[in-house]
């Protein structure tokens, strides 16, 4: 069994070495898109005009091919996890910009005006009853960042071996081994469904108020509105 997971040399890691090298540039990027997103959804909500030109940006830098953005940032990052990074991070923002716009415009105005007629701020508001009402939202935006990050950090293979699992793919060729192959493409799929798993589990703590029923249909509906777009 231990021989299924013996690498090349050249990969200076071991299999399970891969997996945790996977996750950091997988999710990084994503916990690095939210916090980005946060604060540009809620000047869009705010700001109602601002949204239509803020998702023509991130759909537009969102269709520059990994690659190419790989090329353009090699010269000032160089041949680095944050080469990689870099475009993952500014990949998550055209599905997490418009899930916490729509999360947090579904906040009733009724208990948006109870809560400033309690004293809450705007800051206050938003942190402390937009954003917990927006969670489901939110939380299924994140699966789809992060499991399409999961799968795209693969394509750093091309740039010097940085790209995890997906570096196995280019040895699995070289080698001639299959086995490399077949690891690379089960692992990165093992790990997606993991990182998914994980976060349904958080939006269940998140939202124990929420019918298990209603969780599942604004998920659902959140995966069509990001189909449609």
């Amino acid at each position: 069994m231990s021989e299924l997971f013996d690498l090349p040399s050249d990969l200076q890691n071991s299999y399970f070495g891969l997996v945790a090298l996977h996750l950091r540039e997988a999710l990084i990027p994503v916990l690095v898109g939210l916090l980005v997103a946060l604060p540009v959804a809620q000047l869009c909500v705010r700001v109602r005009w601002l949204y239509a030109p803020v998702l023509w940006v991130t759909t537009v830098l969102y269709a520059i091919p990994s690659l190419a953005f790989f090329v353009i940032l090699i010269d000032y990052t160089g041949l680095s996890e944050l080469t990689v990074m870099i475009p993952l991070a500014v990949y998550s923002l055209v599905v997490l910009v418009p899930a916490i716009v729509d999360g947090v415009r579904s906040v009733p105005q009724e208990t948006l005006a109870a809560a400033t007629a309690m004293g809450f701020g705007p800051v206050r508001r938003y942190v402390q009853v937009q954003l917990p009402i927006a969670a489901p939202a939110i939380i299924a935006g994140l699966r789809v960042a992060s499991v399409s990050s999961v799968s795209l950090v693969s394509v750093g293979m091309l740039i010097g071996n940085e790209g995890a699992l997906g570096n196995l793919l280019n040895s699995g060729l070289t080698y001639n081994q299959p086995r490399l192959i077949w690891l690379s493409v089960v692992g990165t799929a093992v790990l997606a469904l993991l990182v998914d798993a994980a976060l349904i589990g958080l939006r269940v703590l998140l939202t124990p108020w929420m019918p298990r029923a209603t969780r599942k249909n604004n998920a659902r509906t959140l995966a069509v509105k990001e189909a449609a777009r």
